[in-house]
């Protein structure tokens, strides 16, 4: 059974940071797209980052831009989200998915087939 799984949610101040990881099972994570969405309370999910199969391009979302690295590693079969600079809009509950992810000049989107549990992130002092 395909599954992934979220680890390395927790609370911190602002300012501070967190990295976490997504372990893939079952498949072999360097084959696909993988992706970091973020719900926070009260608004739509968001599309904070993305490693295309391969691991040559990401994507991240503006609001994130300069603050998360995303990376793989593929002996592991780990997708891990290096967050710096946590800020309280940080604060939501942060999934990985596997799918394909379409990036422009204007965004990106993703059509997912296999979601994490999720974990939680939040920034507050």
């Amino acid at each position: 059974e395909d599954q992934l799984v979220e680890s390395g949610g927790g609370m911190v101040q602002p300012g501070g940071s967190l990295t976490l990881s997504c372990a893939a099972s079952g498949f072999i994570c360097s084959s696909y797209d993988v992706s970091w969405v973020r719900q926070g309370p009260g608004v739509g999910p968001e599309l904070v980052s993305a490693i295309v199969a391969g691991g040559g391009s990401t994507y991240y979302a503006d609001s994130v831009k300069g603050r998360f690295t995303i990376s793989r590693d593929n002996a592991k079969n780990i997708v891990y989200l290096q967050m710096n600079s946590l800020k309280p809009e940080d604060t939501a509950l942060y999934y990985c998915a596997r799918g394909e992810v379409v990036i422009t000049p204007q965004g990106a989107t993703g059509e997912y087939d296999l979601w994490g549990q999720g974990t939680q992130v939040t920034a507050s002092s």
